[in-house]
């Protein structure tokens, strides 16, 4: 196969970050003919479908191979330009990273602080849970993520940050309510929290101490922050595991307390990234994995 046209490339991505081939048009300063014209070359050029034709466009799996290539172009351009002393007055560098909810809530935003000041970066931080985080990854969304797997994403490094444990707990007064027996049996009974509809973990902590007979209650509050989840577990609704790190002030003011202190679970994280010589996310790797070393558990 010839060499890929990189103005191709660099249609495709337009594309798919901006939603249609019109707002593609108009964010690259061509006409909507010349970028489906691109996209239609590029596919045959390939053999292979590169967008589905929805709103907004997505891209297949081919397409997504391809919009990783161009963002990995980019960032290698802009380095360059840095290097060369070439980039635009001021302008800053952009970096993409997926991250779980309560490592946002807890320590991943103090890495950031511990980047040197001579770097001009701006952060663009995709909020997704740890399991699925690899999965923006391979999009090309990102080109760093905080995950649960440590299967590296073609493409990509891992290196391992530590774990993050979690304390099953629940307010006083709801303990005394619903708590008041043995766990394996009022526990799948009693109102839980949990983070969104995909939040397994409650239920998977529940499994392991029925031994799989049953999850957690269908009785269930759904809140989809990390904040709003702890908050809602001290303000009584239900139990839920909530972060050791969160935890430890609403246990020393009283208002939480941990129901079953010999079943604590650890979640594992990794840090994943495109393997590119890029400063930048050199920067901000080191960064990431030295504040791990000292916020979660090794």
């Amino acid at each position: 196969m010839e060499d890929l046209p990189l103005d191709q490339v660099r249609t495709l991505l337009a594309v798919v970050d901006e939603g249609t081939f019109d707002a593609a048009a108009a964010a690259l300063h061509v006409t909507p003919s010349a970028v489906s014209q691109r996209v239609k070359a590029l596919e045959q050029r390939t053999g292979r479908v590169l967008l589905l034709r929805t709103r907004p466009v997505r891209p297949t799996e081919s397409g997504e191979v391809l919009v990783r290539l161009a963002r990995q172009v980019a960032r290698l351009e802009r380095d360059a330009y840095a290097e060369l002393g070439l980039s635009s007055a001021g302008e800053p560098t952009r970096v993409s990273v997926a991250v779980n909810a309560d490592s946002l809530a807890t320590w991943f935003l103090g890495a950031l602080t511990r980047l040197p000041a001579g770097l001009s970066l701006r952060f663009e931080l995709r909020r997704e849970d740890e399991s699925h985080t690899a999965a923006l990854l391979r999009e090309g969304t990102v080109m760093a993520a905080v995950t649960s797997s440590p299967d590296a994403v073609p493409g990509c490094s891992v290196r391992r940050l530590g774990r993050m444990r979690y304390l099953p707990a629940a307010s006083p007064e709801f303990a005394a309510r619903y708590l008041a027996g043995p766990l394996e049996e009022t526990l799948p009974r009693a109102p839980v929290v949990t983070f969104d509809r995909r939040d397994d973990f409650q239920d998977a902590f529940v499994r392991r101490l029925t031994r799989g007979r049953t999850g957690a209650s269908t009785g269930r509050h759904l809140i989809p922050t990390s904040e709003g989840f702890a908050e809602a577990v001290a303000a009584g609704l239900g139990w839920g595991m909530v972060p050791e790190t969160q935890a430890g002030p609403l246990l020393r003011a009283g208002r939480l307390t941990v129901f079953a202190p010999d079943r604590a679970a650890d979640a594992p994280l990794y840090w994943q990234q495109w393997k590119l010589d890029s400063p930048a996310l050199a920067a901000v790797a080191e960064a990431v994995a030295a504040t791990a070393a000292t916020a979660l558990r090794s």
